[in-house]
């Protein structure tokens, strides 16, 4: 498998991750599909407050299927790694051994309980802890969102920093997690099935100017 993007650290495969093989990784951070058919039809949302609906838009229904998951997630190719953090632990739980949870917090208390989920858990090899961080930006990066299921930056930098050596992200996506290794001076590998992602990976990654991680959002 021949590189997509490779500059400063960073390289970006595109293909079947199944199909690659490499040394020297240090840990595992990924958001996987999960295997829950999601429905990426954003502009089935039509209700909360108008600074909400301001913030979001009237929602995208262009998305398309995310790749693999119409099918049961088996996160059995990346236990053997040393440091593994992988999201939507609570899908696949069963097969995974005991280890630490991770929680991220998307919205505020006093709206607990009122639309879809208040956070999403990943699970993290060793361990026992369970550890928050609270990331109120879903809502507000909406319309900037370039991937359905997108991680806020902030909330991948706080997962990166959990680890150490070399990262590599199996299911990459639009690039967020390999942005956060750039911005910490980390070295990383990510490899992406769709080829418009990786495009879109390789632009965020070679921006000059580091996209901005608000300390009130890393707290």
């Amino acid at each position: 498998m021949k590189p997509y993007y490779e500059h400063a650290g960073i390289t970006i495969y595109h293909g079947d991750n199944r199909e690659w093989t490499h040394t020297g990784i240090g840990a595992v951070v990924s958001d996987p599909p999960y295997g829950m058919g999601w429905n990426t039809r954003t502009d089935r949302f039509s209700g909360g407050s108008q600074l909400s609906r301001s913030k979001r838009g009237v929602g995208r229904a262009d998305w398309g299927d995310v790749q693999n998951d119409d099918k049961p997630f088996d996160p059995a190719p990346w236990l053997g790694y040393e440091q593994v953090i992988l999201w939507g632990s609570n899908h696949y739980a069963q097969r995974l051994p005991v280890g630490t949870t991770l929680v991220w917090i998307k919205r505020l208390d006093g709206a607990f309980g009122s639309f879809l989920s208040d956070a999403e858990v990943a699970w993290m090899k060793g361990g026992y802890g369970v550890y928050c961080f609270r990331d109120l930006s879903q809502v507000a990066e909406a319309r900037d969102r370039v991937h359905p299921t997108q991680k806020p930056l902030p909330l991948m930098t706080w997962c990166v920093q959990k680890t150490e050596g070399v990262i590599l992200d199996p299911f990459m996506g639009s690039g967020t997690t390999l942005v956060a290794a750039k911005n910490l001076g980390r070295k990383a590998i990510g490899i992406e099935i769709e080829e418009k992602y990786c495009e879109i990976a390789a632009k965020r990654l070679s921006q000059e100017v580091f996209e901005f991680v608000s300390s009130a959002k890393s707290a």
